[in-house]
């Protein structure tokens, strides 16, 4: 089967500094696929491509068969749920999800039953700028989910979360895989990595030093668990 993401060549400068050096990644169908590597590897950039924020220097993105590099119009085949999410201060949550609705052009069937698992109906009504940092997290959280696209994009979902919020992502993460949907993860955390990822890409100074499964990985370095062979991997790098 053709993977849902094809990257080739990509490469990206910011001024003086290089951050991809000619990435060549697929990444498959219905599967969770982890971004590893330290801060600064150029995790952020790969992302951002993939979502046409970023125009690549040169190389190309592919979705499903498709060139895309920095069109919009396949967006609304993902959901995405970044690191650190901004909202606008003057809207609630519930004005948030309709206006979200409005520029999809249709209702969310899902939304509902994401409001109901995060326990979010309490803060509907509530203006964004007055939610703490943790039910932000769980308002971006049911914004990717919602239309149940294609392809999820989760930059650290579980930071900020509490542990029975992040249980709860966990397992939505979970049904999305059994649904046959993609998704594309990062996270610092080596055992989350470890719990929901089908293969791992470690990134190294905007190169992949590693794509794989993370059984395979830590077989070729002897070591235990995730953790300690990325590890390993960065002190041979470095």
């Amino acid at each position: 089967m053709e993977p849902l993401i094809t990257i080739l060549g990509l490469r990206k400068s910011f001024g003086r500094l290089d951050v991809l050096r000619g990435i060549d990644l697929a990444i498959d169908r219905g599967i969770v696929t982890a971004v590893v590597g330290h801060n600064g590897s150029g995790k952020t950039t790969l992302i951002k491509t993939i979502l046409g924020l970023v125009r690549p220097d040169s190389g190309i993105v592919q979705f499903d068969g498709r060139v895309v590099n920095g069109e919009a119009t396949y967006r609304n085949q993902v959901g995405y749920m970044p690191q650190a999410v901004r909202f606008p201060d003057n809207l609630t949550a519930l004005d948030l999800f309709k206006m979200l609705e409005d520029l999809r052009g249709r209702s969310a069937a899902n939304r509902e039953r994401l409001i109901e698992r995060f326990r979010l109906g309490p803060e509907l009504s509530k203006p964004l700028r007055t939610l703490s940092g943790g039910t932000r997290q769980k308002v971006s959280a049911v914004t990717a989910f919602m239309f149940q696209p294609e392809l999820l994009i989760l930059d650290e979902p579980t930071a900020g979360l509490d542990p029975v919020s992040s249980s709860i992502l966990k397992d939505m993460i979970e049904e999305e895989r059994r649904q046959g949907r993609t998704i594309l993860l990062t996270s610092h955390i080596m055992s989350e990595i470890e719990e929901l990822s089908d293969r791992v890409v470690f990134l190294q100074d905007g190169r992949i030093r590693y794509e794989g499964n993370v059984a395979t990985l830590r077989i070729a370095t002897g070591e235990a668990n995730l953790e300690r062979a990325i590890a390993q991997m960065m002190e041979e790098a470095a």
